[in-house]
């Protein structure tokens, strides 16, 4: 790692804070294609040239909002209760408690996230898409987390709606059981 500090003036923290909320503020309100550097660099009274100096693109400032838990505030961590299935559920059930009001941040997330794998790296670990617990014998693979998340990003894509019952309907599809 290069200790080497590239030429202009240090960060200000107040300064990429207001950077951060602004960008965040503005991409939930407006979604990733209506975002500009010029409007985040007004409201957060910077230069756009500060922005650019300490983030190479939008994208790369959407990828930090998100790792300061400024687009999903809480990441979403299944619990380990001893009922896998039971955990699992929860976690989807989660996630669906956190898109009425977010349908929109999500779309642009996506979109977002399918132009830039370092966002879909961040998103995903805000979502929690890590493998977790089946049974004593290990994790559930890779596929079914992925298969669940992928299900509930396209009904809410397509304006789907998730009433209740879904999230167990869901595990109950995606893990083969009734």
């Amino acid at each position: 790692m290069s200790t080497e500090r590239r030429p202009g003036a240090l960060r200000s923290e107040r300064s990429r804070l207001a950077i951060l909320t602004a960008a965040a503020r503005q991409f939930a309100e407006r979604g990733y294609d209506h975002l500009t550097i010029e409007g985040i660099a007004a409201e957060a009274g910077v230069g756009k040239q500060t922005i650019y100096r300490w983030w190479g693109s939008k994208t790369a400032l959407i990828a930090e909002c998100l790792v300061e838990g400024m687009l999903i505030p809480v990441p979403f961590r299944p619990e380990a209760t001893g009922d896998p299935r039971k955990d699992l559920e929860s976690w989807v059930q989660g996630i669906l408690d956190f898109l009425p009001g977010n349908e929109s941040l999500l779309r642009s997330l996506v979109i977002t996230a399918a132009e830039d794998p370092e966002v879909a790296t961040r998103l995903s670990e805000r979502l929690g898409v890590f493998p977790i617990g089946l049974d004593s014998e290990g994790p559930f693979p890779l596929e079914v987390v992925e298969a669940i998340t992928g299900a509930i990003v396209i009904r809410s894509l397509r304006g789907g709606d998730f009433d209740e019952g879904y999230a167990s309907r869901l595990v109950d599809a995606v893990l083969g059981t009734s």
